[in-house]
C-alpha cells in the first residue's frame, strides 16, 4: 500500500516568507515539549522547512513562543 504524499502548505499558499511573529503558525509545527516537528513527518519541501525553524528560532529568541510548554514533572 502506497502512502499519500504530503503537500508543502507553504508552497500551495505560495508563501515566500515565514514570519516569526506569527505565534498560531509556527505553534501547529511544534511538539507539546517543544520540539520542532521534521519535514517527513509535516510534509514541508527543504526550502521552507529551514525557513520555518529560522523563524521558530527567531521567535523564541524574542520570547515570542517558549522553548518548552509545559514543564513536565
Amino acid at each position: 500500500m502506497m502512502k499519500k504524499k504530503r503537500i508543502c502548505r507553504f508552497c500551495e499558499d505560495n508563501v515566500n516568507y515565514i514570519d516569526f511573529s506569527d505565534e498560531r503558525k509556527l505553534m501547529r509545527f511544534t511538539t507539546e515539549q517543544g520540539k520542532i516537528i521534521p519535514k517527513r513527518t509535516s510534509g514541508t519541501c527543504a526550502k521552507h522547512q529551514r525557513q520555518l525553524v529560522r523563524a521558530i528560532n527567531r521567535a523564541r529568541h524574542l520570547a515570542l513562543i517558549p522553548y518548552i510548554s509545559e514543564m513536565t514533572r
